[in-house]
């Protein structure tokens, strides 16, 4: 096969023109998401209006939700791919590759059933009072009942890519979607155009995700015979093996991404009793956190593959060279934009909205998240590590003590002594325990790697 020679960048380019070949442009494609998700949030809130920003960020708890069938589909489908690419074992790339895409899809269409058929009862858990529902349930037409499916598509096809080393045409796929978000936003949302609000900004978001998913099947035709990634229906076969190599990451990586859902719609829920100001206020700070925790998730999900090939084809100081390049860079990078956040935090709410209220709120929020991004940054390399290598039970346990142990308990505590300011302190709290837990956790890992040789 003429893709054969790809494993050269697995086995022998240095290190960090691997990283590079294969994070840049993951972390370009995830920049380009996070603008495309605060392109929602900008063009709404220039709307002026508390109550349709207030929906997006209410409705942002759902979409959060998709990740959990991406994880489950998409990382661990990647993560087996990577490594039996890395046992040479291509029957087993290409069954992994197969069962993740269609069981996504079957995913998707169940996701897009449910949410219509209790749309009303899930309005009331996300926190949408009489004042925000309507927009909410607007927000949520589009992008969950109808678009469910071309966006759990979208994110778990990237993966099938990227876990080759096809990183650039993974990322090429994912940034014509969100381009294209970009540029429909305005037309839809603002009153010089359609002026649909809130309910714009979801019709611009399930076109782009249709589009992303059309790059992917046109690339996926064009390259049949020349691409590791299957998606032939006679290839789907859930084999006990298969099933159980990709449930075995996938399943975690998916229970970090539920309790996720449940931490910020916890949150979501203490601060809409301050009013839609807060609330909007929130979803802001959330988007603008978004950047520098999206430049390390993608570099995590960028290096995951080859840590996976090291891994499985036994050349463990690339791995941990790879791992310890990686982690110095991004830190160093984060670093900066934390201090760069805190104290910018007034100028970049205004960005979003100049409603004072709003602003206020923002300025306390962000400051407090800001705080704990380097610590986030060790906990996600970690546990990519962990997916990576198929520590499915190491990355479960991180996502317990996250939010079971440390997060969802501090939101109660930290509310209860500082009414809403709290909230944003909780994030920090528990990611400074993760951090110390992870670096001790990847020390031991490696020591015992080395003892097996």
């Amino acid at each position: 096969m003429e893709n054969m020679p790809k494993t050269g960048l697995f086995e022998n380019m240095p290190i960090p023109r691997a990283v590079a070949k294969l994070a840049i442009p993951t972390i370009i494609s995830s920049l380009v998401m996070v603008i495309y998700n605060m392109a929602d949030t900008y063009f709404v809130g220039m709307v002026n209006d508390p109550i349709q920003n207030a929906a997006v960020a209410l409705a942002g708890t759902v979409l959060l939700a998709f990740n959990a069938v991406n994880n489950l589909f998409g990382v661990g489908s990647s993560s087996m791919m990577s490594r039996a690419l890395g046992r040479k074992d291509y029957e087993t790339v290409y069954r992994s590759s197969a069962f993740g895409f269609y069981s996504a899809l079957l995913c998707g269409i169940l996701f897009s059933i449910l949410c219509s058929v209790f749309q009303n009862p899930l309005l009331v858990l996300l926190g949408a009072d009489a004042e925000t529902a309507t927009a909410t349930g607007a927000y949520l037409k589009w992008t969950v009942n109808l678009g469910a499916t071309p966006a759990i598509l979208n994110v778990v096809m990237a993966y099938l890519v990227r876990s080759e080393g096809s990183t650039l045409h993974a990322s090429v796929g994912t940034m014509s979607g969100c381009l294209l978000n970009i540029v429909l936003d305005p037309l839809f949302i603002l009153p010089q155009g359609l002026n649909m609000g809130a309910a714009g900004a979801a019709l611009a978001t399930f076109l782009s995700n249709c589009v992303a998913c059309l790059y992917f099947f046109v690339f996926l035709f064009l390259k049949r015979g020349n691409t590791y990634v299957c998606i032939h229906p006679k290839m789907f076969r859930p084999e006990r093996s298969v099933v159980l190599g990709v449930c075995g990451v996938g399943i975690p990586a998916s229970i970090q991404n539920l309790l996720n859902v449940t931490g910020m719609t916890i949150l979501n829920n203490f601060t809409s009793v301050f009013g839609a100001g807060a609330v909007a206020a929130m979803g802001i700070t959330q988007k603008v956190n978004m950047v520098p925790m999206y430049i390390a998730m993608g570099l995590s999900q960028g290096i995951m593959p080859l840590i996976s090939y090291t891994y499985a084809s036994g050349n463990h100081k690339r791995m941990k060279d790879t791992l310890l390049f990686s982690m110095k860079v991004t830190l160093a990078f984060i670093f900066v934009m934390a201090a760069v956040f805190y104290f910018g935090a007034g100028q970049l709410i205004q960005l979003f909205m100049k409603n004072e209220e709003v602003v206020s709120y923002g300025t306390r929020f962000l400051r407090g998240f800001c705080l704990g991004l380097p610590f986030l940054c060790v906990d996600f390399i970690a546990v990519g590590v962990f997916q990576a290598v198929g520590k499915g039970k190491e990355a479960l346990i991180f996502a317990v003590m996250r939010k079971i142990i440390l997060e969802i308990p501090a939101l109660y505590v930290l509310n209860y002594i500082f009414p809403l300011y709290g909230l944003a302190y909780a994030q920090f709290t528990a990611e400074f325990v993760l951090a110390i837990a992870a670096v001790i956790v990847l020390l031991r890992m490696f020591t015992q790697l080395q003892k097996q040789k």
